[in-house]
C-alpha cells in the first residue's frame, strides 16, 4: 500500500515525496502516517496527514476493503488514488495548508511558490482586477527561477486569461497573448515533459489558436499521465465539450466537480452549459443559479442564453441588463467572442439564438 500511495503522489510534480529514511538530507514538511486493522475477511486503513512543524493533523480519513486476493490489488490502487487526489490536487489539502501559511521574510523560492498559490486563488474567484498582479508575480518568479516548470505553465494560463476576459477583443493583442502563452507553455513542457500544469497550459494555448485537435490530444495525454489531477480533468473535459464532444466532456467536468474542493462555480457554469446543450433547461437553470460569479461577463452571457432559451423572462431580462451595463464591448462583437470559445458552428448559432430570445440586440 505504501508503494502504491508513493507512486500516485509522485504523479503530482509540485509535490516531492520522500520515503522515511535515517539518511534523509532534510526533514519533510508533512508526514503521511497510517495504521491497518485486520479481520478475517476485511481491513480498515486509517490515514493521517500531519504538519511536522506543530504536529497538527491537517487531514484524516479511513478506507475499508475486503481481504479477498482477487480484489486486494484493485482496492489498494483505488485507495492510493483517493489519498493522492485529496492531498496533492489543486485546492487539495496541501494547497489549503500553504495558502493559509504566513511566512515572514520568505526566501526567494518560497516567494516564487507563493506566486503559484496566488494564481489559484485568483482562478477560484475569476476576479479580473487581480490578474495583472498575479501575472507580474509569475513573470518575476520565472525570471528568478527559469527552471520552475509549474510557474511557466501558470504564466501561460495567465496570458490566456488576458484573452478570455478582454472585451472587446483586440486582434493584435490577442495574437500577441497567444504567442506568449504558447511559448511559456512549451518552455514548461521542455523543462518537465510530465508537468501537468505545463501540458494544461499548452492545451489552452493551442485551443485558443484554433488548433483544436492538437489541443485535445495534449489534454488527453496529460490526463493519461495523471488521471487523479482533477483540475486538468475539468479543464480538458470542458474543452472537449465546447469543441462538440458534449457526451464525453461533460461527465469529466461532473467528476472534477465532485472530487475537487476548489472553484465550484467554474464547474457549475460548465455543467449549466452541458445541460443547456442537451435541452434540459430546468437543470441548466439550476446549475447557473448555483454558480454565482457576479463580476464575470462569460458567466452572465451563459446565464442569459439559458434563461432566454428556457423561457425564464425575468432572469433573462436581469442578465441582459447586466451585460448591457457592464460588457458592451462583448455584445458589440458577440458572434466572434462566442466562436472563440464554442467551436461547432451549429452550437454557436443555437447559443446566439438563445441570446436573442433573452433580448440582446447585436449585429449577427
Amino acid at each position: 500500500m505504501t508503494q502504491e500511495i508513493v507512486g500516485q503522489l509522485s504523479k503530482f510534480k509540485d509535490v516531492i515525496v520522500v520515503q522515511s529514511s535515517e539518511n534523509s538530507v532534510a526533514p519533510s514538511r508533512f508526514v503521511l502516517a497510517g495504521s491497518v486493522h485486520l479481520s478475517a475477511e476485511a481491513f480498515r486503513l486509517r490515514i493521517r496527514f500531519i504538519n511536522r512543524a506543530d504536529g497538527s493533523v491537517l487531514w484524516a480519513d479511513s478506507y475499508d476493503g475486503e481481504m479477498k486476493v482477487a480484489a486486494l490489488l484493485e482496492t489498494e490502487a483505488n485507495i492510493a488514488q483517493k489519498v493522492a487526489t485529496s492531498l496533492a490536487q489543486t485546492y487539495g489539502v496541501i494547497f489549503q495548508a500553504d495558502a493559509s501559511l504566513h511566512v515572514s521574510n520568505p526566501p526567494d523560492d518560497w516567494a516564487a511558490y507563493s506566486c503559484t498559490l496566488s494564481f489559484y486563488a485568483y482562478r477560484a474567484k475569476l476576479d479580473q482586477k487581480e490578474l495583472p498582479a498575479v501575472r507580474g508575480c509569475l513573470e518575476k518568479a520565472v525570471e528568478r527561477f527559469p527552471g520552475y516548470a509549474t510557474a511557466w505553465g501558470l504564466l501561460s494560463q495567465a496570458y490566456i486569461d488576458e484573452i478570455r476576459f478582454l472585451y472587446p477583443s483586440d486582434e493584435a493583442a490577442t495574437s500577441a497573448s497567444i504567442a506568449r502563452a504558447l511559448a511559456a507553455a512549451r518552455r514548461a513542457v521542455e523543462l518537465d515533459p510530465l508537468n501537468i500544469r505545463g501540458l494544461q497550459a499548452e492545451m489552452f494555448a493551442l485551443y485558443f489558436s484554433k488548433e483544436i485537435e492538437a489541443a485535445l490530444s495534449v489534454g488527453k495525454r496529460a490526463l493519461n499521465i495523471n488521471p487523479n489531477d482533477t483540475e486538468l480533468m475539468g479543464e480538458y473535459g470542458y474543452r472537449l465539450a465546447l469543441s462538440g464532444g458534449w457526451d464525453d466532456g461533460c461527465p469529466l467536468v461532473a467528476e472534477a466537480r465532485t472530487r475537487n474542493p476548489g472553484p465550484l462555480a467554474y464547474y457549475e457554469t460548465a455543467l449549466a452549459l452541458c445541460a443547456y446543450f442537451r435541452g434540459d433547461y430546468p437543470q441548466a437553470a439550476m446549475w447557473i443559479r448555483k454558480a454565482t460569479v457576479p463580476g464575470n461577463a462569460n458567466y452572465h452571457t451563459i446565464a442569459a442564453a439559458i434563461f432566454g432559451e428556457g423561457g425564464y423572462e425575468a432572469d433573462a431580462r436581469r442578465e441582459r441588463v447586466w451585460l448591457e451595463d457592464n460588457a458592451p464591448g462583448l455584445i458589440k462583437n458577440l458572434r466572434q467572442e462566442v466562436a472563440v470559445r464554442i467551436i461547432r458552428p451549429e452550437d454557436v448559432d443555437f447559443f446566439l439564438g438563445s441570446l436573442k430570445k433573452a433580448g440582446l440586440a447585436f449585429k449577427d
